[in-house]
């Protein structure tokens, strides 16, 4: 029996080598980082080494880098009070905190037209589309182009970002929001004013030190031109699941998307049934986001592109990495194209 496959990484990426090594290592420094002795100064150390290391991979070395919990809190640290604007292709975390929607287009690109009120995500999780975003904007979730996409956040011109350490191979349960300097952001979580009193609560040290190891090597993987590479297999898959399933539609299949995310339709055939198919396969893939409790349901960022409420469900998505070979793809393509074919027979 052949080793399962997994295509499922905007939903979560394998913990990298170099993030499992630094916390291992992490584990026997003993001192709370609040503490002034020695002990509390090397664990302070450990902190600032990995907020040195997330900076540098953000091109953020004029902004300030506050950790927390993962992207949903820093979410809610950036958008508290802020009365945002957005499209409604945002991920939950932020969609929560929006007051009103702005236009989508089919193609999935957001209308902005008052950037210092709008929140908007750099790369969609679902479809993989890409961002044009715009000076001043409020807030913007950088959580899936983070390791993907070659980006400066200083040069982006926005007042804060999102970005969290499971989707570029740290562990999870930990993020960070980046915030533009002289940026005056609420503390939504008060007390003893650690993180530059943006977030109280004794920081998460073996989490933070798996993030900026991550960082670090994620920065690198991009430099050497990995994800071209990922793009390349991508293109692979959607090629050949074309060739056999022509009414498949591809989400926006003509715009910029993150390298790795393809994202298709098959009207009629639930997203669902065909996760569930695939996971039995030896594959797993998902049915859009993957931080709604486990609930499969039609994807409000499809809709909100116009796609039916019928095409919307029949939605898969499949996100590669940089393990991903060809023979996966391949092998994927093929599978799913067997049972594609049964619910054809089914269907006439």
């Amino acid at each position: 029996m052949k080793e399962r496959v997994y295509l499922d990484w905007n939903a979560t990426a394998p913990l990298r080598a170099e993030s499992r090594g630094a916390m291992i290592a992490a584990m026997d420094v003993l001192g709370n980082p609040s503490s002034v002795h020695a002990e509390g100064r090397a664990a302070k150390g450990l902190i600032e080494k990995a907020r040195a290391q997330v900076s540098e991979a953000l091109g953020a070395s004029g902004a300030d880098v506050v950790f927390t919990s993962g992207a949903t809190e820093a979410a809610a640290l950036a958008c508290a009070g802020r009365g945002l604007v957005a499209g409604c292709v945002e991920h939950d975390a932020v969609d929560a905190w929006v007051l009103s929607e702005l236009a989508v287009s089919e193609s999935g690109a957001v209308a902005v037209d008052a950037p210092g009120r709008t929140a908007l995500q750099y790369a969609n999780s679902e479809t993989g589309v890409v961002q044009s975003l715009s000076q001043g904007l409020a807030v913007s979730d950088l959580t899936q182009a983070f390791g993907k996409l070659a980006f400066g956040f200083d040069w982006l011109g926005v007042d804060t970002g999102l970005v969290s350490a499971h989707k570029l191979g740290g562990p999870k349960g930990v993020g960070a929001l980046v915030i533009r300097q002289g940026l005056d952001i609420a503390a939504q979580i008060k007390g003893g004013g650690q993180e530059m009193g943006r977030r109280s609560g004794t920081e998460n040290v073996l989490g933070i030190v798996g993030f900026g190891a991550a960082a670090e090597a994620a920065q690198r993987d991009l430099a050497r031109g990995v994800w071209a590479h990922v793009e390349k297999l991508r293109n692979i898959l959607e090629n050949a699941i074309a060739a056999g399933a022509s009414e498949t539609i591809f989400v926006g299949k003509g715009a910029e998307r993150l390298p790795n995310t393809s994202c298709f339709l098959t009207p009629g055939w639930k997203g669902e049934t065909q996760v569930m198919a695939m996971d039995l396969a030896g594959f797993a893939i998902s049915a859009g986001s993957a931080c709604s409790s486990g609930k499969v349901k039609a994807s409000r960022v499809l809709r909100a592109m116009g796609y039916t409420e019928v095409e919307a469900a029949s939605a898969v998505r499949v996100s590669l990495g940089p393990t991903t070979t060809e023979d996966d793809v391949l092998r994927f393509a093929e599978t799913w194209l067997r049972a594609h074919t049964k619910f054809r027979a089914r269907a006439a």
